[in-house]
């Protein structure tokens, strides 16, 4: 039974969104604000957290940038403002998705199975055209210096661990299955989202730069992902 952490200051909401989710079969633990929702988070681990933006205490982007020096636990940010700076920093700081209140309860059961299901270890993809996907039950991708490990959800970059949430490691999963293959935004988009979730174009760029900003911290000169300007990304060919 999956474990969902719930950090909001509303009452209401705490009330009737851990209703939903544990109709759906889910353990829920709720806090009403950020730092009884960072002590609860660290010391009873949940499979995902949904963090409200603005609370008492400790606002969710603190709790977050806190939560992601230890964890990197799937985080939906739940926010009433419908400003684009909060969307893109909370990306830039490991959140994998945003919802704008007032929202829909279903809405969010389809985003937390989407997130888990992304999160849950996944069997091998088949074999691509000329060979250059792995074989069915073969987890381990190697590009070069970059080794990815779906089962484990793992990366390594020249032996040196790279931590990605789970939209990352989707997203750069994408690009590194077939190196040269120019990627469009909607094609990754497909690869690390739901077909219920909608996200913009502004959001899969800013997952790309959090992921050349984490491969840059290992390797400086990395440059392994290409942008084409216009039609979207790729992995480079060695």
């Amino acid at each position: 039974m999956p474990k969902i952490a719930l950090v909001d200051d509303d009452r209401n909401i705490l009330t009737s969104v851990s209703l939903t989710l544990e109709a759906e079969g889910y353990q829920v633990a709720t806090y009403t604000d950020g730092a009884s929702g960072l002590e609860g988070l660290t010391t009873d681990k949940p499979d995902l957290a949904i963090l409200d933006i603005k609370m008492p205490r400790m606002d969710g982007m603190e709790l977050l940038r806190r939560l992601r020096q230890k964890s990197d636990v799937p985080v939906i940010f739940l926010t009433s403002k419908d400003e684009e700076i909060d969307e893109l920093f909370g990306l830039k700081m490991g959140a994998d998705d945003f919802i704008t209140k007032p929202f829909s309860q279903r809405l969010l059961v389809e985003r937390v199975k989407a997130i888990l299901r992304r999160s849950a270890p996944r069997e091998g993809v088949g074999a691509g055209a000329g060979g250059a996907e792995p074989a069915p039950g073969k987890a381990l991708i190697e590009r070069g210096a970059l080794v990815m490990d779906e089962e484990r959800h793992t990366c390594t970059w020249k032996g040196q661990r790279v931590t990605l949430t789970v939209t990352e490691f989707l997203i750069l999963q994408a690009l590194a299955l077939r190196p040269g293959v120019v990627k469009s935004r909607n094609a990754l988009m497909d690869a690390a989202y739901d077909d219920q979730v909608y996200v913009d174009d502004r959001t899969i760029d800013s997952h790309i730069k959090r992921l050349r900003k984490k491969f840059k911290a290992t390797d400086d000169d990395f440059e392994m992902i290409e942008t084409l300007y216009g039609v979207g990304y790729r992995f480079k060919e060695q």
